[in-house]
């Protein structure tokens, strides 16, 4: 860790698998030129709160569920060329490392990342790591309310907290506009 500027290789195993509900969604989305939706999935509360987060945002209207695994994985499925292929794509990461935002930057050109930290949103639970310790309804409850900041900045931006978007700097952006 004392090498802040320091960059990891990973190897990832070619497949000729493809996912048939994949395919049909991303060909699906790529013909209605909806905007992908990102986010952490990591183990612990923070990434719960950003994965339930990103399926809220993911139905408004102009939005559609994206998967970073295919992303990652399967570069040429109808999921990836998606998300590779649109204008703009939401990252919600759920805390500060921003593990998703530094992954699909070096994928995806990151001008196109409209990135948010979702912690920095509802502050709560540092202290907690396991999802159940936090009860359903209440997860639910937090999440919802980072989806309605999230779609406020992403339809309204000058009524949105668009400092609390996210940037490699960490620094405030102009993402949302």
């Amino acid at each position: 860790m004392s090498n802040l500027n320091q960059t990891m290789k990973i190897n990832v195993n070619t497949t000729e698998a493809s996912c048939p509900i994949g395919e049909a969604v991303g060909n699906k989305n790529i013909s209605e030129s909806k905007i992908p939706v990102l986010s952490c999935e990591g183990a612990c509360i923070r990434g719960e709160i950003a994965r339930l987060t990103a399926n809220i945002v993911s139905k408004e209207k102009a939005y559609g569920r994206g998967c970073h695994g295919e992303l990652i994985t399967v570069p040429e499925s109808a999921i990836s060329r998606w998300i590779k292929g649109a204008e703009k794509i939401v990252l919600i990461d759920g805390c500060i490392l921003r593990c998703h935002g530094r992954m699909i930057e070096n994928i995806i050109d990151k001008e196109k990342l409209i990135q948010f930290d979702a912690l920095s949103h509802y502050n709560k639970y540092t202290d907690i790591f396991d999802s159940d310790d936090v009860p359903e309804e209440e997860r639910k409850e937090v999440a919802r309310s980072v989806a309605d900041w999230i779609i406020d900045s992403l339809y309204n931006p000058l009524a949105g907290n668009v400092s609390s978007c996210a940037t490699t700097d960490n620094k405030s952006c102009d993402c949302c506009t």
